[in-house]
């Protein structure tokens, strides 16, 4: 039987984005990569835009929910009534809530965020500078050491207990992660200051209030990190784990590598997608932990403004704060998803 060649046609080169029929005699179509690429762009935007509304929205109604009179609290109970009066009506608080949150987001979008009630003369957004930076050293330093931790830890717990070996170790290991992450994270603060404060603790190492330079950050920084640590440690351990079972890594043995290049130039590259997601959303979590131990430490950040601000009923300041918080955290999941999807392009196809 003579075989038969394809030439390409006259109009132009064959379409290589049209794979042979299938057994069934289908053919399946690709979608060229910049339209995959566009359809992922437009869908993030859009699912960000949209988590951006709710989140001004909820932020806005939510503390307005909260019951008694922001003005009183912050003029004191001894002012007199023409005096919360008049600053009620300047601060626009005897609108309607409809017209409050219309005029809200006209500020908003021109990126005003208002006056602060308790603090006049300073606006939201000079106190959120002021405060922002403190809390990003701390968050930061606490995701950092939680990455260099996990992963090595994660790693090395794979290979001591590959195969069913060393169970103990293996039992110790997960016990005590499981107890650690269960710990919150304003808990364990206030246990670290019992124990190595300076002044009130056992052994009076670390300062335990205010930020005075590398040895303050040392007891929030341990607090916000031990559990993404031990989490992420734990889900290191499990991916290399299912990874080294893998046909490519036993054919990585067969060739008698040494253990150290199988294991982080083979299996760790390959294990990373699953650490990486997580890791997004931790840092999430460490941006919103910093609240509580900011608070227990006295750390001139955003967290302790925030607490102080509800508990004075300051309307602008917490809105502005926890929008602030809530953007920080939509567009740390938005670059997780940009980066998984450049290291493994087939979830930007699947999502697409």
């Amino acid at each position: 039987m003579k075989q038969q060649t394809v030439r390409p046609s006259a109009a132009g080169p064959v379409d290589h984005a049209i794979d042979r029929p299938s057994k069934t005699g289908a053919r399946r179509i690709r979608r060229p990569l910049d339209v995959t690429w566009l359809n992922f762009t437009v869908r993030r935007t859009g699912r960000l835009l949209v988590s951006l509304g709710v989140l001004v929205t909820a932020s806005f109604f939510m503390i307005h929910l909260v019951p008694g009179d922001p003005v009183r609290a912050s003029l004191g109970s001894s002012a007199p009534q023409e005096l919360v009066e008049a600053r009620r009506a300047a601060l626009g608080l005897n609108d309607p809530i409809w017209s409050q949150y219309v005029h809200y987001l006209k500020n908003l979008l021109a990126g005003d965020f208002g006056e602060s009630i308790t603090r006049p003369g300073l606006s939201v957004s000079q106190i959120i500078g002021q405060r922002l930076p403190a809390t990003i050293e701390l968050a930061g330093l606490a995701f950092v050491i939680a990455m260099l931790v996990s992963i090595p830890l994660g790693v090395l717990m794979a290979a001591l207990t590959r195969g069913g070996r060393r169970q103990r170790t293996e039992l110790a290991f997960t016990s005590s992660s499981i107890v650690f992450a269960a710990i919150p994270e304003f808990i364990l603060a206030v246990g670290l200051v019992c124990l190595f404060g300076q002044g009130v603790g056992l052994l009076g190492i670390f300062p335990v209030a205010g930020r005075s330079g590398p040895l303050s950050l040392v007891l929030p920084v341990i607090s916000l990190a031990v559990a993404p640590t031990v989490v992420l440690a734990r889900v290191v351990r499990v991916e290399v784990l299912t990874v080294m079972e893998a046909d490519y890594i036993r054919t990585a043995r067969s060739k008698r590598l040494r253990a150290w290049r199988l294991y982080l130039r083979h299996a760790l590259p390959n294990a990373v997608t699953a650490t990486l997601t997580l890791s997004g959303l931790l840092l999430g979590g460490l941006i919103a932990g910093t609240v509580l131990v900011e608070s227990v430490m006295a750390w001139p950040g955003l967290g302790s403004s925030m607490v102080s601000s509800i508990l004075t009923k300051d309307y602008p300041l917490v809105q502005g704060i926890v929008l602030v918080y809530g953007v920080v955290v939509l567009v740390i999941n938005l670059v997780v998803d940009v980066v998984l999807a450049v290291l493994d392009p087939r979830s930007a196809i699947q999502e697409s």
